[in-house]
């Protein structure tokens, strides 16, 4: 199963390199948002993806805030990579190069928000005003008739400068309900129709959010469900005509080079079931630094492909513990790359495989790869959610953490990240996460945004100078 990127991997990496190029793209673009999280929003936009992929338009999709499910399905309803945005992690600069590359190619962009529309800092209102996207809210109507219309009006207002795309109805009771709730807007022109309430098209989650579309074999059908749905309201029958008084000018971003640092090397990369949560720009981020990227299967395969450094990111390790264990062939080729010095970067899932054990909540005790000493505890309730970021080598390097387990280990802490010192953010764990040290290894429950350090990066994957101990002192993170 070892595996290179794919032509469409390669081809959009090519296209991002020459960020730097171009004048103006136009194109329709809009935000999917809601009052809160659990309206539907990422059904509604993976929905509106498909119909329009379905008619042959090229849609580009994205996630604002950190976030590895969902875009499993948006890439699925597209059919291209999806990227995050986020004023924050990924910084303005990133946020404006990627959304010009798209509109560059693009027929409709559309880019789904995170909780509610002012929820978090910065907020997807913030980003919707940032550029000029026009706000469509999803509004889960199943418990309201004349509110719908006040929350409506109340999402479009509270901020002034906001373009306003309109307003669907969902999970609704029936046809007469839905009459009532556009009776209830102030401007008729703002409905853009309504979905009934079905089990059908809600989509399975689990812990850590939505189960990814890349483990249902029934996933396209799902979707082709929900944009079959869609294709009956206002939204799902705007044509190429309507979405132009979408259009938003996206301006050439200024050129970011990165340079070849990891040129001859070889990263491979876990990815299965188990190691899921992985950014495609940070795959985008290890080629522009000059490297060839692999992928394996710790599930499926016995050998780690000829590789120089080793990444294992994220992802549900606590439900593959026993197959883990088993693949001991693995675990020795895992042993004999950190034998050898070379490096290893385990991040989250990756650094939970490495340890000794794991407790599930249950209580039962799985032995784990042990090349990390210290034993993993699962929980019912989340331990740590929040951005967060690493001073490292001198570079400041954004990301997140989010995880339902705690770890107790003895390897050498040898830097800890910390919470931006922006506006307080719910559920910031304020003592940051470890970065643990040991041989090769550097393991932490951070997840790393690499295109806002790729120097950093690059010394964690074995580039000169990957030997030095961060030092806090050398630079501070905004």
């Amino acid at each position: 199963m070892h595996r290179a990127l794919s032509e469409l991997d390669m081809a959009d990496m090519a296209d991002m390199a020459d960020m730097g190029q171009g004048a103006v793209a136009r194109c329709p673009a809009v935000l999917v948002t809601a009052p809160a999280s659990g309206q539907g929003k990422t059904t509604i936009t993976a929905a509106l993806a498909r119909l329009h992929a379905r008619q042959g338009r090229r849609v580009r999709v994205f996630k604002c805030g950190p976030d590895f499910l969902d875009p499993f399905w948006h890439e699925l309803a597209s059919g291209a990579p999806v990227y995050q945005l986020d004023l924050w992690m990924t910084g303005e600069a990133d946020c404006r190069a990627r959304l010009h590359a798209a509109a560059q190619e693009a027929d409709l962009i559309i880019v789904e928000g995170v909780m509610g529309l002012y929820d978090g800092e910065p907020s997807a209102a913030d980003l919707a005003l940032r550029f000029g996207l026009p706000v469509l809210a999803v509004i889960d109507a199943g418990a309201m008739a004349g509110t719908f219309g006040a929350v409506a009006y109340g999402l479009q207002h509270y901020r002034a400068g906001l373009r306003w795309a309109g307003v669907l109805a969902n999970r609704v009771g029936s046809e007469r309900h839905a009459g009532m709730l556009q009776a209830s807007l102030q401007n008729p022109a703002h409905w853009l129709g309504a979905l009934l309430r079905n089990p059908a098209l809600t989509l399975p989650e689990r812990h850590l959010g939505l189960v990814a579309a890349t483990e249902l074999g029934d996933a396209m059908a799902r979707l082709d469900a929900a944009a079959d749905a869609l294709a009956a309201t206002p939204l799902g029958q705007m044509d190429a005509v309507q979405l132009g008084a979408w259009a938003v000018d996206f301006p050439a971003p200024a050129a970011r080079p990165v340079a070849p640092l990891l040129a001859g090397r070889t990263v491979a990369v876990a990815r299965d079931a188990a190691f899921c949560f992985i950014y495609a720009a940070n795959v985008q981020t290890l080629e522009q630094l000059g490297a060839r990227v692999v992928f394996f299967s710790p599930l499926a395969d016995a050998a780690l492909p000829p590789c120089d450094a080793v990444w294992l990111p994220g992802g549900y390790p606590e439900l593959h513990a026993a197959q883990l264990h088993a693949n001991q062939p693995l675990r020795a080729d895992l042993h004999a790359h950190v034998q050898a010095g070379k490096p290893l970067w385990a991040e989250c899932g990756g650094m939970v495989a490495l340890m000794d054990s794991i407790r599930q909540p249950d209580g039962r005790v799985q032995p784990l790869w042990g090349l990390l000493s210290g034993e993993v505890s699962m929980h019912t309730r989340l331990a740590a959610l929040g951005p967060q970021q690493l001073v490292w080598q001198g570079h400041c390097l954004r990301g997140h953490t989010f995880h339902y387990s705690t770890c107790s280990s003895s390897a050498r802490e040898v830097a800890r990240t910390a919470a931006p010192g922006a506006a307080p953010r719910a559920k910031v764990r304020e003592v940051g996460e470890a970065l643990y040290r040991h041989g090769s290894i550097h393991a932490s429950y951070f997840h790393a945004w690499f295109a806002s350090a790729p120097q950093a990066v690059a010394l964690l994957f074995g580039a000169a100078g990957a030997d030095c101990v961060a030092d806090a002192e050398k630079a501070a993170c905004p």
